[in-house]
């Protein structure tokens, strides 16, 4: 397996020679990090996050139940699969660990097909689940980011601007006159010009943080943590000037020049703004540009 692709484990075991033995079964496969008590599985986990766990039961101080338990009470910590490792055979540990929420079970000795066996189906599960999950977060004609993933970034990004003070600025776009497009091209060519477009909003970003997604139909949203009013006017009147000035060649036969309007919101929010509120100015913003004749940046400041 490439490095660069290897799912990551977490080894909790108090003996030093099962850690080895279990190192050596699954290192050809997986990233490797071990830890030989509770306390500190919980740390390396939350530090790691880890895409499984292996975890032994019988361990001093805090044993296998108690580690899994701690686990699972955590936020950072409650959604990585746990595979108990005991030596104890007996149904009674088993339901017990189940009942916890344990993944499955490796008993003691080890056998190197049961132990890849065992994880393997894990972590093809993790994958499959994670898959699915990314799939449900991306608009599917754009490639960009879709509403609910949008909406998920945004109340992470709210949050800490509430807690750090920061201010954060919201761009509602609009393609304008993109029915006569449609009605005139065709649904193909409107499909492909939503592309191009998407393509230009995603080449504007400039830092880790900044986020653009497809809002629904032709409208687009760009998040701008840590940015004031002003920044996000200059950010805006980029884009829009970028999408005026793009001349999309559709089927070697038709160039397109295609405009935006851009309603934008910015503010230090604190507990007593909403994220609605937050939304819903941007877009009167756009709404604003629209009236004024389109292709243009109108901002609003809160309580406008």
């Amino acid at each position: 397996m490439d490095g660069e692709n290897k799912n990551c484990l977490l080894i909790v075991d108090d003996d030093r020679l099962s850690v080895q033995i279990l190192t050596h079964i699954l290192g050809p496969d997986y990233e490797i990090y071990t830890a030989t008590d509770g306390l500190s599985a919980v740390e390396k986990a939350k530090e790691y996050k880890p895409d499984l766990i292996l975890l032994d039961i019988i361990m001093p101080i805090m044993d296998g139940y108690e580690t899994l338990l701690e686990l699972k009470n955590s936020e950072e910590t409650c959604k990585i699969p746990v595979i108990l490792i005991t030596s104890l055979d007996d149904c009674e540990n088993e339901v017990k660990g189940l009942s916890l929420e344990a993944a499955d079970y490796i008993t003691k000795p080890f056998s190197d097909k049961i132990v890849k066996l065992r994880v393997k189906n894990q972590i093809q599960i993790i994958n499959q689940l994670r898959t699915i999950e990314h799939l449900s977060m991306i608009d599917q004609l754009t490639n960009l980011p879709n509403r609910r993933s949008f909406d998920n970034r945004l109340r992470i990004e709210w949050q800490h601007a509430i807690r750090e003070k920061t201010p954060i600025s919201i761009l509602i776009m609009d393609l304008d006159k993109f029915k006569y497009l449609n009605d005139t091209y065709g649904h193909q060519c409107g499909d492909f010009v939503l592309q191009e477009v998407a393509k230009i909003f995603f080449n504007s970003l400039r830092r880790s943080g900044d986020f653009t997604a497809r809002w629904g139909g032709e409208e687009f949203v760009v998040l701008l943590p840590n940015t004031p009013l002003s920044g996000a006017v200059d950010f805006a009147e980029m884009i829009r000037s970028s999408v005026e000035n793009s001349s999309i060649k559709y089927l070697d036969d038709y160039i397109l020049n295609i405009t935006i309007s851009i309603g934008i919101n910015s503010l230090i929010p604190d507990q007593c703004n909403s994220i609605d509120d937050f939304i819903s100015l941007a877009d009167k913003g756009l709404y604003l540009a629209k009236q004024a004749g389109r292709n243009r940046v109108f901002s609003l400041k809160q309580g406008d």
